[in-house]
């Protein structure tokens, strides 16, 4: 179908180019197969079954059509602009004069070191004085030698000289009338002082012989300074000052540079303007440290660069724990807050925690219990969130969870409960004002943490008839407001439950199960309910933190870990990868730590450190509180939870089980025998059960020589009966002994 079209144009355009070809005319050579290709391209759209009667409009409009589709601008000349502006002030004092801890960091800083500096020069003085008195001979030979080439106008010789050797007359007169001139008026001058300087000094040693002495002395120390020398005086600084460079953007423009992402090396190669990269303010002194604010180029976030601490600190010849990069929350997402300290995070002086000797909380607002890079304070909301702490050990966890639960005890309205499963007794001081507490991990200790928290569990509920029942004027959102906590009648106080080193509740083989529901059912509905619940762990996965908790749980702080399942488990998923990295934490980062939830994006913490006596100290400013509001109750006035669990004593269970006859018995059989005995506390008990739960009464497992029911013998774990009798009488002999 399209043969004759090819024909015809073939034909057309070597007619064309046989007329229009001259000798000298330079005609242009057309390639005959890529103009079929064209038109066989360009045909077939224009094939109509329609005949049209205007066929030069028709190509003009299909060749428009062709141009629009190939490029048709985008930039609409008269698109109006938003209309929309934002300014950013410059602050009108320095950082460091409107913070308090930048202020205090500042001046103590600069007082500490004038005040070395006095006390390291006001003791060597009389070594300087000796010093400068030894050198000040060479110190007035070296005055006269100076004063001498002044007069004789001694610097100019060499210049003279020259003149001399070109025979350049004019120029050595020139400078010859020149150096007459300077002669004749220093000389002047070095008389007028000789003579006045010893008229004066008669006149002191007639009329105050003293001050005579004491210019004396000071002209011989004088000498002493000019005699000394020149690399190495008598004085030296007391304080010796790193070499910090000062943070410029040529220092920040090399580190980025040094980390590795390719968009940054070519935008910074290129000038950066073109690729949207830019400084958007001048670099300034913040806190301790120093603040560059910069547009990164387009497409890379400040996560990238998150990512690559330990390169950018290189480039930046500080240690990592100088080197904090950070998003804008307040900006779009490609600006950089880069702050350099000048000192590590670990190495800077703390600004005191400012509850430690006064002031109460109310666990519905922002409380501070800490400090970032720039030492400014860092607050935490309780309330309406559950919160999970892990860390691998040392790192300061339980110092974290025991300041948690002494901003809840300075609300005299909250009802505390806390659980160290340590056993160390690392919320010892916390006793005075605890509901309930327990420090170990032995069964009777896990009992009453079960007990503990079916309390709360029944709490939950009447809580939430509670909430439903008032009327919406009171309760419009349907969750415990800080008026409702006030009103003592509704009995919705907060209530704050911590446990430390969680997973050995949640893998106790009896008990493990209920508290993992209970304390999953905290979690989810307990925060609205006005119940806050914490969990620490040093070993975070999803067997000591399960997922129900670790999913639930609004605050997150996550000290260093030496992974990332670790890492995401407790600040959530993905977290590593978009550079919260809790691994970067080195072993002297003790208390440091990535804090989600509070705010758009984590932040690094360092929390205010409470030692054991800060926080007796505490305690008993909230105890006094407590007993003024009327909230002294359950362990803080002797009482325990009510037990659901019938009473039951192990050891002599087992003695009933195993008749005096019988030497060596298999766990298996003492299990079975148990659960005939006491169905409704050995049920479901094996043999694995009961070497577990004699482990602490140091009775162990042996190999026992027996027989099955069928009548074949052979060897089995068991135990003997002499090794329990032994533990029985050990233990009734302690609790009579007291």
């Amino acid at each position: 179908m399209n043969q004759p079209d090819d024909n015809e144009l073939f034909n057309r355009l070597e007619a064309e180019m046989n007329a229009d070809s001259r000798p000298d005319s330079g005609g242009e050579v057309v390639d005959l197969d890529k103009a079929r290709s064209a038109r066989t391209g360009s045909a077939a759209p224009t094939a109509d079954p329609m005949p049209d009667s205007r066929p030069t409009e028709s190509a003009d409009s299909d060749d428009e059509e062709s141009a629009d589709s190939v490029a048709r601008p985008v930039d609409r000349p008269d698109l109006p602009a938003p209309g929309i502006t934002t300014y950013k002030r410059r602050p009108i004092l320095p950082t460091w004069l409107t913070s308090k801890p930048g202020f205090v960091s500042t001046t103590q800083r600069a007082a500490s070191n004038a005040f070395y500096a006095t006390a390291f020069h006001g003791i060597r003085t009389p070594w300087y004085a000796l010093q400068l008195t030894l050198n000040s001979p060479r110190g007035g030979a070296r005055f006269v030698r100076d004063t001498n080439r002044w007069v004789w106008d001694a610097e100019g010789a060499p210049l003279r000289e020259y003149e001399v050797r070109r025979e350049n007359t004019a120029e050595y007169l020139k400078l010859s009338r020149q150096r007459d001139g300077r002669v004749r008026l220093r000389v002047l001058v070095t008389t007028v002082a000789l003579v006045f300087g010893t008229a004066f000094a008669l006149t002191l040693y007639v009329m105050a012989p003293g001050w005579l002495g004491v210019l004396a002395a000071a002209a011989v120390l004088a000498c002493g300074f000019w005699g000394s020398p020149q690399d190495h005086p008598v004085i030296g600084p007391a304080v010796l000052k790193t070499e910090i460079q000062k943070l410029t953007g040529p220092i920040v423009l090399r580190a980025l540079d040094n980390i590795g992402n390719p968009k940054l090396t070519a935008a910074i190669k290129k000038g950066g303007d073109m690729n949207g990269m830019r400084f958007t303010s001048e670099i300034t002194r913040d806190g301790p440290g120093y603040r560059a604010d910069l547009d990164l180029p387009w497409g890379v976030t400040p996560e990238d660069i998150m990512e690559a601490r330990k390169p950018l600190a290189s480039g930046l010849r500080r240690k990592v724990g100088c080197v904090w990069p950070s998003a804008d929350p307040t900006e779009h997402e490609g600006r950089l807050i880069l702050w350099v300290g000048d000192k590590p995070m670990n190495e800077t002086t703390k600004p005191a925690w400012p509850l430690l000797k006064s002031g109460s909380v109310d666990l519905f607002r922002p409380v501070v219990f800490g400090n970032d890079q720039r030492m400014a304070d860092v607050s935490v909301t309780l309330m309406f969130a559950s919160v999970v702490v892990g860390s691998i050990p040392r790192m300061g966890k339980t110092f974290l969870m025991r300041l948690f639960l002494l901003i809840a005890a300075l609300d005299p309205r909250a009802a505390l409960y806390a659980f160290d499963f340590k056993g160390t007794g690392d919320f010892g001081a916390l006793e005075p004002v605890c509901h309930r507490y327990r420090a170990g991990d032995e069964d009777e200790d896990i009992l009453y943490v079960l007990e503990s928290l079916r309390e709360l569990r029944a709490e939950l509920r009447r809580r939430a008839k509670v909430i439903k029942s008032l009327p919406r004027s009171r309760c419009p959102e349907s969750k415990v407001t800080p008026e409702l906590a006030n009103d003592k009648s509704l009995g919705l106080h907060p209530i704050v439950a911590g446990f430390d080193e969680c997973q050995v509740p949640f893998e106790h083989e009896k008990y493990g199960a209920e508290i993992e529901e209970i304390a999953t059912d905290l979690g989810k509905r307990g925060p609205a309910l006005g119940m806050v619940a914490l969990f620490g762990t040093q070993r975070p996965d999803a067997k000591s933190l399960p997922t129900g908790i670790s999913a639930n749980a609004v605050l997150r702080f996550c000290l260093k870990v030496m992974g990332q399942p670790a890492n995401d488990m407790v600040l959530g998923t993905s977290m590593y990868k978009a550079g919260y990295r809790a691994t970067m934490f080195s072993r002297s980062d003790r208390g440091i730590c990535w804090m989600a939830g509070e705010g758009d994006d984590p932040r690094i913490v360092a929390s205010a450190f409470v030692d054991a006596v800060g926080a007796e100290q505490v305690v008993a400013r909230a105890r006094q509180m407590r007993e003024a509001y009327g909230n002294i109750t359950g362990h803080a006035i002797g009482e325990s939870p009510e037990s659901g669990e019938p009473a039951f004593d192990l050891l002599a269970d087992i003695l009933k089980v195993v008749p005096a006859d019988e030497d060596k018995v298999w766990n298996e059989k003492v299990a079975a025998r148990l659960a005939t005995l006491r169905p409704e506390i050995y049920g479901g008990w094996k043999a694995e059960t009961v070497t577990t739960n004699l482990r602490p009464h140091n009775i162990s497992a042996q190999d026992v020589w027996g027989t099955t029911d069928k009548g074949k013998g052979t060897t089995r774990r068991g135990i003997a009966r002499a090794d329990l009798t032994t533990a029985i009488t050990q233990r009734d002999g302690k609790r009579s002994g007291g």
